[in-house]
């Protein structure tokens, strides 16, 4: 019995032809492509059909590739990003980046064999993310047949029951989100770090990961209790979320520990990065039962420039050694060291 292969639709656009048939004919052999000579031809394809990844030039006759993967970014976000450009310039790298999330970046002249492989890579992520939207929709839809068995049919109740409970466990297990701070927890984040240090394989940037860790923190537990305890952490976290840049991930780890996953940073912006989250949680304060409370964090962030091979653990090490720095040397600071100094 055969099965059918999901081929993933390709929008190139470019304004000049020979390159639109050019990768046409290096694409379609994987691809469903379809072209477009200008962002506005772009849009009005993207509006009359669902495309799964879009490939621009960086130069378009109306507007720049980065205005209008920022515009697809906007107005169709599962659609993947790859600009194509022939230049390398930071400018239009820290763009790409910030304003429209690209998925990947590929180089002119490029090779037929590369672009194919990317393309491959990025619908291969597509398709695996989607297949995991199914399946949590699938379990959503089981539980709640499960829970209207188990009002219907009383005499079943064990049963029912028992099912749904190994239903909620695998979604639990399935889950990626922190459940008192709503930010991912430690495997997302962990899953997080260990993607961008793949990504930094195909595309060498620097990188960096931070530690934060709240100081004296069972003082705080003990006196408002567990439950002013968790008022402080989620509270925490919101600080933290709002000191990140939007391309930077946070994550809590465990107790009062939170993990800062920055991609594209070199040591100068990780020490920046970690002042940040120092100062916004050392100058604010949170109310609990009426009465304000101040809490300070230490930060050890690690840093691989960029060209310099390294992994998660050994990232992960080294950003624990800076914050163990940070808080034996008086807490309410950071400490930032780079790999190989």
């Amino acid at each position: 019995m055969g099965t059918t292969r999901y081929k993933c639709s390709v929008l190139v656009v470019d304004d000049e032809p020979s390159v639109l048939a050019l990768l046409t004919t290096q694409l379609s052999q994987e691809f469903e492509v379809v072209t477009a000579c200008s962002a506005d031809h772009a849009r009005r394809v993207l509006a009359d059909r669902v495309t799964d990844i879009v490939l621009t030039d960086l130069q378009l006759p109306d507007i720049s590739g980065i205005q209008f993967l920022d515009w697809v970014h906007r107005y169709a976000p599962r659609a993947a990003r790859v600009l194509l450009t022939g230049t390398a310039r930071v400018e239009d790298t820290a763009d790409a980046i910030n304003c429209c999330r690209v998925h990947r970046l590929v180089l002119k002249p490029w090779r037929a064999e590369d672009l194919v492989a990317t393309l491959r890579s990025v619908a291969r992520s597509l398709l695996l993310e989607r297949s995991h939207e199914q399946l949590l929709d699938e379990y959503r839809r089981l539980n709640l047949e499960l829970e209207q068995r188990v009002r219907d049919r009383t005499r079943e109740l064990e049963q029912a029951m028992h099912q749904l409970q190994m239903k909620n466990q695998i979604l639990e297990k399935m889950a990626l989100t922190d459940a008192l701070t709503g930010l991912p927890n430690r495997r997302a984040i962990e899953l997080i770090a260990r993607k961008e240090l793949l990504r930094r394989t195909r595309t060498p940037a620097g990188i960096a990961f931070g530690l934060i860790d709240a100081d004296r923190f069972k003082q705080i537990n003990s006196q408002y209790l567990l439950c002013g305890g968790d008022h402080v952490l989620t509270w925490l976290g919101q600080m933290l979320q709002q000191a990140i840049r939007a391309t930077d991930a946070l994550g809590r780890v465990g107790g009062e520990e939170f993990m800062v996953v920055a991609p594209a940073t070199d040591l100068v912006g990780a020490e920046i990065l970690a002042e940040r989250l120092r100062a916004t949680v050392a100058d604010s304060e949170t109310r609990y039962h009426d009465e304000p409370i101040r809490v300070t964090v230490s930060v050890g962030f690690a840093v691989a420039p960029a060209g310099v091979p390294t992994g998660y653990e050994n990232l992960r090490e080294l950003a624990s050694a800076a914050l163990a720095e940070a808080k034996a040397t008086g807490r309410n600071r950071f400490v930032v060291r780079s790999i190989g100094s």
